[in-house]
């Protein structure tokens, strides 16, 4: 892509997160938005409508008539393999939601047809872009925690879905707690897992003993039997022989302590900044990552491989459950 070449991009997908897809698109000076495609006409066309572009409810005809040059899809969660293969097997380059997918071996196919055709294929691990979690980020690479002791993520929510696969948290929610998890302290190397069914739902609610391969260890404790309007319901800290850092709610409030010290260092949103406080937000961030680097044709900042490692995760994390052992994620045959 050339600098001053507007991309084109369609968007699949007319739900909630969906419309962050349209809108962030549509609010890009450097993008031309020309399209939605929904299952359901009157949906499609609604949200068309807002954005002022086409709508469509067959990919295979959207792709033929705009000709797009990036697509990104925003679909149910348990619905995504069939569309991301499409428009991959038609050679556009994409971003795709979390989670990839249910099943590893759809994971690798969709892998797979990407690489023989040299796309661009990212995944929307957006929560990295949150300006407490990038502080972060910064203080664990410079050294200032020194080496790290541990790490904990607790993450709960209501079930936004609605049903389905038993363990729908853990692989479509808590998939954002892995890939968070090794991007802050680097590869997991082994999970156990205790879990729940009390509500007869589901495997809504589990809690997660992991190692690192530095040596650390960490905890994980997600749940849909909890509620996003409690305050607090998301939180990460990470212990080293030098520091701490906490990050709370995602984009609320990032902390700093040495250790030994009563006085830190936190960062939390001024009275003008909008930006950094929003969740959505962190999309819009991600976004000029990501097609900063579609643009110069480098590799995607977080890529679909990333999402298929997340899964890799979730599914030791199953096997280790239904078996009651402790499971090394590289070792054990997952398929």
């Amino acid at each position: 892509m050339t600098e001053d070449k507007k991309i084109k991009v369609a968007v699949i997908g007319t739900g909630g997160w969906g419309r962050q897809h349209a809108r962030v698109f549509s609010q890009r000076p450097d993008v031309e938005f020309c399209a939605v495609m929904g299952r359901n006409r009157e949906r499609a066309e609604s949200r068309a409508a807002e954005f002022g572009v086409r709508s469509y409810t067959d990919i295979s005809e959207m792709l033929a008539q705009e000709k797009p040059d990036f697509v990104s899809l925003s679909l149910p969660n348990q619905g995504h393999f069939e569309p991301t293969l499409e428009v991959i097997q038609a050679g556009i380059p994409l971003l795709a939601e979390k989670p990839l997918v249910f099943e590893l071996a759809e994971a690798d196919t969709l892998l797979a047809e990407a690489a023989k055709r040299d796309l661009f294929f990212a995944v929307n691990f957006n929560h990295r872009y949150a300006k407490p979690v990038r502080l972060a980020h910064e203080a664990i690479e410079a050294g200032r925690l020194g080496e790290l002791i541990f790490a904990t993520w607790r993450f709960g929510g209501e079930d936004l879905g609605g049903g389905g696969h038993p363990h729908r948290n853990l692989i479509e929610t808590q998939c954002h707690g892995f890939d968070m998890l090794e991007f802050l302290c680097g590869p997991i190397e082994s999970v156990m897992a205790e879990m729940t069914d009390k509500t007869g739902n589901g495997f809504l609610t589990m809690a997660l003993s992991l190692r690192f391969q530095n040596g650390a260890v960490g905890s994980l404790v997600g749940s849909y039997d909890s509620s996003y309007a409690y305050p607090d319901t998301h939180r990460v800290e990470i212990n080293g022989t030098q520091g701490r850092v906490v990050i709370e709610d995602t984009v609320r409030r990032y902390t700093y302590h040495p250790t030994g010290h009563e006085m830190g260092e936190t960062w939390q949103a001024g009275y003008f900044n909008d930006i950094d406080r929003e969740f959505h937000r962190t999309f819009d961030v991600y976004l000029d990552a990501m097609l900063t680097a579609f643009r110069k044709g480098e590799a995607p900042p977080v890529p679909a491989e990333a999402g298929r490692r997340a899964l890799r995760l979730a599914l030791a994390t199953i096997r280790s459950f239904e078996t009651g052992t402790r499971v090394s994620i590289d070792s054990e045959s997952l398929v």
